[in-house]
């Protein structure tokens, strides 16, 4: 055997030299399997996202924050502060141009005369409106006793006119950055369930409102009703206080999503429900904003 090997060992060197060179061959031609369902994360290069942003948010109360005790602005501080976190980045710098009760009209004139929104909307990299609320109160207001849905038909199509309107002031400023349009939500819907085309009418308002923003160029509609109009937790209605009340007497139905002094606005908890819907519609559209050369 021994003998053998010393006999051969030429030719077993020259084919296991051979396996060797064609195994490392392979190596090199044949690219690397990718995972078949992916790692989930897109690889961003060193320095090509922004370390610091610009967040401007303009509209009617919900933008303003009335009913967020702590006064700090409603959603947008929680917004800009889940983007810091989320992407690291140095700062969020944001600008709340939100005034209660404005419609969509008087938002456009505010953007039309006042110059500091314009350089907020000019200079941002990501925009989110509220409207939409103020104007349907107005129809509502306006012959509340005699309302039917059809009473709603020709107000909403002079209010898809001015969101169209103001759309296109905001673009006068910033055409590229991606503009988050909020939807309305129904805070009667627990203190008159019986009013079932109020639903209808909401829902209407809201379609009427996104058809208007997806026909513009990188805006981003973001319903708010589902997420609100129940309260936290999908309850319909919170029964609160008095346990012991007998049946016969009418209970206290709460939205414990709704500001308590005017059970019309959200409270903080509501608020943190909208930046979360706000926050992810965001992330889903990071390509618009976050990046270099993405303004």
């Amino acid at each position: 055997m021994k003998r053998f090997f010393q006999k051969n060992w030429k030719g077993f060197a020259l084919f296991f030299a051979t396996v060797i060179g064609v195994f490392l061959l392979l190596i090199i031609a044949i690219p690397k399997a990718k995972p078949i369902l992916g790692t989930g994360v897109k690889p961003t290069a060193q320095g090509a996202v922004k370390e610091v942003i610009h967040y401007a948010a303009i509209g009617d109360s919900l933008t303003e924050g009335i009913g967020d005790l702590t006064n700090s602005g409603g959603f947008v501080p929680l917004v800009a502060n889940d983007l810091q976190e989320e992407y690291h980045l140095n700062g969020v710098q944001t600008d709340n141009f939100g005034k209660n009760g404005d419609r969509s009209d008087q938002i456009l004139k505010r953007i039309k005369k006042n110059e500091d929104i314009q350089a907020g909307l000019a200079s941002a990299d990501l925009i989110s409106l509220t409207v939409g609320g103020n104007d349907l109160m107005k129809v509502i207001k306006g012959d509340v006793f005699r309302l039917t849905q059809d009473s709603f038909k020709k107000p909403l199509k002079k209010y898809q006119g001015q969101v169209e309107q103001l759309l296109a002031e905001i673009r006068k400023y910033n055409p590229d950055a991606p503009i988050y349009v909020l939807g309305i939500y129904n805070p009667f819907y627990l203190y008159f369930p019986d009013i079932t085309e109020m639903q209808d009418i909401v829902d209407n308002w809201n379609d009427g409102t996104k058809e208007i923003v997806e026909a513009e160029k990188n805006a981003y509609f973001i319903p708010i009703n589902d997420l609100l109009y129940k309260g936290i937790g999908d309850q319909v209605g919170i029964v609160s206080d008095d346990q012991t009340t007998s049946s016969s007497e009418t209970h206290d139905i709460k939205n414990n999503a709704l500001y308590e002094e005017d059970r019309f606005h959200p409270n903080n908890l509501g608020y943190q429900i909208m930046a979360s819907a706000v926050r992810d519609e965001m992330v889903k559209t990071k390509d618009k904003w976050l990046e270099k050369g993405s303004e």
